[in-house]
């Protein structure tokens, strides 16, 4: 047990497992002989659904009486690119400089290995918790994420599991150990427009019907006016225009459509019902003027919706939102910011199952060449995690 106690061994083993979605890569059998000689129970379920890969996930529990407390993350990671442009091989896990080096050790193979270690310090200065700890770990969040932390809590809450709180290891600080706290996250919603037209020679624009304008007319309703000025948990909700697309490499002939895939962060002035009405109305409305298209008709377009939109949430648990941030300012000095920036998570499934906050490293290097976590941090993100298992889970 004693070598569990350490995060960076624990990082370095997992790192060196190239767990890049959605091969397994001995990553999650390498956590499972962590958390074994820790006493945990473990199961590694399969899930599968046509047209996706089958993906292998994790969920290990340490039984008690109490409180029962979850830790979720993955250890699937994306790919690391042109390998021979980093310093350090991205599946080596070597130490250089005060900094371990691989794909995952921030995004979020180092919040896992964290954790792993903060309770096995736990259990050996206090032995197990009278409470309970469990580990929902998947191989999907990089992916599609479909066979994995959703299903995964489908598949534990039908065997009769309840969680009182949960904390996902997901890189949160902007800068440095302490800045931030995750107690929730906006909405994402995705569609794409396709406006039809009647494809022609550019010499002879009357015989034809060019859909770029009336694309142009159709982004610029979606652009403006903006949606909200944002709330006091949120920011404003904010759309982006992705994609704009013809499909046409000649110079010389009007193309017979146009396309343009947006998304949407949302905040908790929307669901994603109310917000597909808006966006249908502002576009319809828009259809019907005559800028960039005199003499022309109504716009002709399509609007489709991309599956399985976020909603947005908001986590309200006092007590474990204070109790983590008192964890924190313990071992940091500082009062974390509470935020709901940035993008999705699999926070989005776990909240309807328990209160959830995210709290994990520093994520300035996640998915880029070179990702690497200073050990220093390894070492602070663990006596943070162990601090709350002391003042929550005793």
């Amino acid at each position: 047990m004693n070598g569990l106690t350490d995060p960076t061994r624990n990082l370095a083993e997992l790192i060196r497992c190239p767990s890049v979605t959605p091969a397994e890569a001995g990553a999650l059998a390498a956590l499972a002989g962590m958390l074994g000689p820790l006493g945990f129970s473990i199961e590694q379920p399969v899930f599968s659904e046509a047209g996706t890969p089958d993906i292998e996930n994790l969920y290990a529990r340490l039984s008690g009486n109490g409180k029962h407390l979850m830790f979720a993350g993955h250890t699937d990671v994306v790919p690391p690119g042109e390998e021979t442009a980093w310093t350090h091989p991205p599946f080596g896990g070597e130490i250089d400089g005060g900094f371990l080096y691989g794909r995952g050790a921030v995004d979020m193979k180092g919040g896992i290995a964290c954790f792993v270690a903060a309770v096995a310090r736990h259990i050996a200065e206090h032995g197990r918790p009278k409470g309970s700890i469990s580990l929902l770990i998947t191989g999907d969040e990089e992916g599609p994420a479909i066979n994995g932390t959703a299903k995964l809590l489908d598949w534990a809450e039908a065997k009769g599991e309840k969680w009182d709180a949960a904390i996902v290891g997901e890189p949160t600080n902007p800068d440095s150990l302490g800045d931030m706290i995750k107690i929730g996250r906006r909405g994402s919603l995705s569609g794409t427009i396709t406006v039809h037209g009647r494809q022609g020679h550019v010499a002879y624009p009357h015989l034809a019907d060019n859909p770029v304008p009336g694309l142009v007319v159709l982004v610029e309703a979606l652009m403006h006016p903006g949606f909200d000025e944002g709330t006091k948990d949120f920011q404003p909700s904010n759309l982006e225009v992705t994609t704009i697309d013809v499909g046409n490499p000649a110079t010389n002939v009007i193309p017979a459509k146009a396309t343009a895939t947006f998304n949407i962060r949302f905040n908790d002035l929307w669901d994603a019902e109310r917000l597909q009405a808006e966006i249908h109305n502002r576009l319809d409305h828009a259809a019907r003027r005559k800028k960039l298209r005199p003499g022309k008709g109504r716009i002709d377009f399509q609007l489709s919706w991309r599956d399985r939109p976020s909603p947005v949430f908001l986590t309200r648990d006092q007590g474990l939102i204070d109790a983590f941030a008192g964890a924190v300012a313990t071992v940091t000095g500082r009062r974390p910011k509470l935020s709901t920036s940035g993008g999705t998570s699999d926070a989005r499934f776990i909240k309807d199952y328990c209160p959830v906050i995210e709290f994990g490293l520093v994520g300035q290097t996640m998915h880029m060449v070179d990702e690497r976590v200073a050990l220093s941090d390894l070492e602070t993100l663990t006596q943070i995690y162990q601090q709350f298992l002391r003042d929550w889970l005793p």
